[in-house]
């Protein structure tokens, strides 16, 4: 998603035909992954179960959710809904409101005849989906880039319980960032053990540090109360 954002920022300068054709590719992808939601609806459970917190949907949210896009008649019937689900039809109404503004839902009107129908339309929802199943692919080449980068940094093959602790760090509370910046660490002070980059890790946890710039943040303020105490120290206070 970022990739995408960056590049359509790029694509102003529309002298530079590299980023039309990579901006073209990330669009086919997403409306094949898109064709293939559509086509395969079983799926989506799955991923929405993966997903629907980031989303931000509650379970409630989330069962309609997953019963409406499992109707073969697109057609929205909140009685047919309060009929299978034993939810009441303000309840019902309630949660397709907000899940119209949470942009997983939205509706289109049909005109059949005299008639004018009200259709369920997932589109954006669909395209919600098709990031996180992008997202995903790119997560697991970025593990294996990360690895290699330990690797590198080691001079070394990474054993399988190094692997274990640097994907257990990446799948919790330890961004990617984090783990490299803390790896460069280690590596500075000559350290090439997982132990280590561990303790590290933990203290800027303990400190509550979540970005690159908490750290160096940290970094700067320990040096200037560095910088004070040896202004202090070199006061002259007899003379003072």
């Amino acid at each position: 998603m970022y990739l995408i954002v960056i590049l359509f920022q790029k694509k102003k300068d529309s002298n530079n035909p590299f980023y039309v054709i990579i901006i073209c590719k990330v669009i086919d992808m997403m409306e094949k992954v898109i064709h293939l939601l559509e086509e395969q609806p079983l799926i989506i459970p799955r991923i929405l179960f993966s997903n629907f917190k980031k989303m931000e949907l509650d379970e409630k949210e989330l069962i309609l959710l997953i019963y409406l896009l499992n109707e073969k008649e697109t057609e929205f019937n909140p009685t047919k809904v309060q009929a299978d689900l034993g939810y009441s039809l303000n309840e019902i109404l309630d949660l397709v409101n907000r899940l119209t503004m949470k942009n997983c839902l939205s509706f289109r009107m049909e005109k059949h005849g005299t008639k004018q129908e009200e259709h369920l339309d997932f589109s954006e929802l669909y395209k919600k989906l098709s990031f996180f199943v992008m997202n995903e692919k790119e997560t697991k080449e970025t593990k294996s880039n990360i690895y290699d980068v330990f690797e590198r940094e080691f001079g070394r093959t990474l054993s399988s319980m190094e692997y274990e602790i640097i994907g257990d760090w990446l799948n919790g509370e330890f961004s990617e960032e984090l783990v490299l910046l803390a790896l460069k660490e280690a590596v500075y002070n000559n350290v090439s053990n997982l132990r280590y980059i561990d303790k590290i890790l933990y203290e800027w946890k303990k400190k509550g540090f979540q970005t690159k710039e908490d750290v160096e943040r940290d970094k700067e303020n320990f040096q200037n109360r560095k910088k004070e105490t040896k202004k202090l120290f070199d006061y002259d206070w007899l003379n003072e």
